[in-house]
């Protein structure tokens, strides 16, 4: 029976990985207040547990994906879990700030091992016919994790302890463990050459650390302030480096030809701004539910639900329209879709009723699939199966990006404009002028490069 549907197996593993990474962005939202009190943390140390684990997480996650290339999936993933699920149980047992946001910082470190991994599993195991309806199912799971967050965090929190918001990743991880290693067969690919590209590592590493921390603390230290100008330079002259270390070693950490690729590059925007619209949604609004319609942390979580109910059945459209037509058209639906949902979210708040965000709630509920499972298979198809680690890295590192973006250029237009109706408006903006892009560069027929014939 589990040959004959391990890939199904595998696909569960990966999945639950995938949807504990995003679950750990932001279920401990609701429970910073709590710990920011037991620990006599100021608000700005408070802030760090969590962009602690997303600024590691950020800066190391194009380089999960080539480990996975160069020494196996299989050792990399259970690597990715096992620091994981160790962390979160160093997390849980905290005695004091500096403890917590160390825990938290290495567990960062491991959802940056196993979140490009899972991704580049499920494109080995399924094949290009079948990606959309997998990847479609994977990013539904992840949704519903990253959604459910700030209910688990505010139950637990209120119920027994803040910290079995860690713990309680502990029994998944064993699930996912046991899963994966009793479903999975090592492929055997072209061999790679083991030989790791450590200087790309220093300044690909350095190079997005710096723009993440940059993008993180603009709003509180101030855009035009001099650390500020300082991180972006800097961050820039990295990236630079990294770029021309990349043409010249013989074995390049991320081999800069993918690059070249149109469909490639729109893909990763489109990911990007995925991401940016669905932190839009689920921290402005549980925000704005908070701050405007004075709800309590419990009850902003279950008012968001209605923006994931789509998701699990459009899941599965989403990803038959991608397998039949190809990605341009389904992903081009997703992001006009969304962005015109947004747009309404920003002028409905005028209003300050729930019952009108409602229904456009729904709406943008439906087009969440269609934002990430077109752009993740035009990626997948668009590399060899040696190279999926690495590309798959480098849209996972584009998302993380996004959601990092997202949180901070959005809390400081919030603190600029005092407005949710100018945050949401913008979000929606930035989705419609992606939608452009994707119509102009995308590949109209799904020609995507080197797509695998299975």
């Amino acid at each position: 029976m589990i040959d004959k549907y391990r890939k199904w197996f595998i696909h569960i593993a990966a999945s639950l990985a995938f949807g504990l990474i995003l679950l750990d962005e932001t279920v401990v939202a609701v429970a910073l207040p709590t710990i920011q009190k037991e620990f006599s943390m100021s608000l700005v140390l408070s802030h760090w547990v969590m962009n602690s684990y997303l600024l590691v997480l950020a800066g190391f996650i194009a380089i999960g994906g080539k480990l996975g290339d160069i020494f196996g999936f299989r050792k990399i993933f259970v690597l990715g879990l096992f620091i994981f699920g160790a962390s979160s149980i160093a997390a849980g047992f905290a005695q004091n700030p500096t403890w917590l946001i160390s825990a938290v910082t290495v567990q960062g470190l491991g959802a940056a091992i196993m979140f490009p991994t899972s991704v580049a599993i499920i494109a080995y195991v399924f094949p290009p016919n079948q990606r959309g309806l997998a990847m479609g199912i994977f990013g539904s799971i992840g949704t519903a994790f990253l959604s459910i967050g700030p209910l688990i965090g505010g139950y637990f929190t209120e119920a027994i302890s803040w910290r079995w918001i860690f713990w309680i990743n502990v029994p998944i991880v064993t699930i996912i463990i046991i899963t994966f290693l009793s479903s999975w067969k090592e492929p055997k690919l072209e061999p790679v050459h083991k030989k790791f590209d450590f200087k790309g590592l220093v300044t690909l590493v350095s190079g997005i650390t710096l723009l993440v921390l940059a993008i993180m603390q603009g709003p509180e230290w101030g855009w035009d302030s001099a650390l500020i100008i300082s991180l972006f330079i800097t961050s820039a002259v990295m990236i630079f480096l990294f770029c021309m270390t990349e043409l010249k070693v013989k074995n390049p950490l991320i081999e800069l030809d993918l690059f070249r690729n149109g469909t490639f590059n729109v893909s990763n925007l489109q990911i990007l701004t995925g991401q940016f619209c669905k932190l839009s949604v689920v921290v402005f609004g549980a925000l704005y539910f908070q701050k405007v319609l004075h709800m309590d942390p419990f009850k902003a979580g279950l008012a968001l639900l209605p923006a994931m109910i789509p998701i699990p059945f459009m899941a599965v459209v989403c990803g038959k329209l991608t397998d039949r037509y190809g990605p341009r058209y389904p992903s081009i639906l997703g992001l006009m879709l969304g962005g015109i949902a947004i747009t309404l979210i920003g002028f409905l708040t005028e209003f300050r009723h729930y019952e009108f965000i409602l229904p456009v709630l729904v709406l943008y509920g439906f087009s969440q699939p269609f934002l990430y499972t077109p752009p993740r298979v035009a990626v997948t198809n668009s590399v060899s199966d040696e190279k999926q680690g690495q590309a798959s890295g480098i849209v996972s590192t584009a998302q993380m990006i996004g959601a990092t973006m997202s949180v901070a250029v959005l809390s400081a237009v919030l603190t600029e404009f005092e407005s949710f109706m100018i945050v949401f408006i913008l979000t929606g903006v930035f989705a419609l002028i992606v939608t452009l892009l994707g119509w102009f560069y995308l590949d109209p027929e799904g020609k995507l490069g080197k797509n695998r014939e299975t």
